[in-house]
């Protein structure tokens, strides 16, 4: 279990990286007014915020808490949608590069910390 565990946060930091680079095409993408790219990227980043959110749901479970609250990142979802409502794409891209990718940053840095004995569970 332990081993899993320890993968499972490996691959979840690693995503990461991944989510961040995504955030700043996506802004370059709406920006030079490539929406259609855009929008299929920013399909995989809410798939993507979905995994993460499930990866911290179950780490949870499993006696760990993330250091980094993960309601922002719903909150985004949130006004993305918003954004995307209205056909603001200046405002879609605002967020991802100046609000998103350094929440992701955040999170970069954030650790999972053992609260208390898994092998209860």
């Amino acid at each position: 279990m332990n081993q899993l565990i320890q993968e499972t946060q490996e691959t979840f930091f690693s995503y990461l990286f991944r989510v961040k680079d995504g955030c700043v095409t996506i802004a370059e993408k709406l920006r030079k007014d490539n929406v259609g790219e855009a929008l299929q990227l920013l399909a995989q980043f809410v798939e993507g915020a979905s995994w993460l959110l499930q990866v911290v749901h179950l780490m949870q479970k499993n006696g760990f808490a993330f250091s980094v609250s993960m309601e922002g990142l719903n909150e985004y979802l949130y006004e993305i949608n918003e954004g995307l409502e209205i056909q603001d794409y200046v405002l879609v891209a605002d967020l991802f590069e100046y609000e998103i990718a350094p929440f992701i940053d955040n999170m970069i840095e954030g650790q999972f910390v053992q609260c208390n004995d898994v092998e209860g569970n």
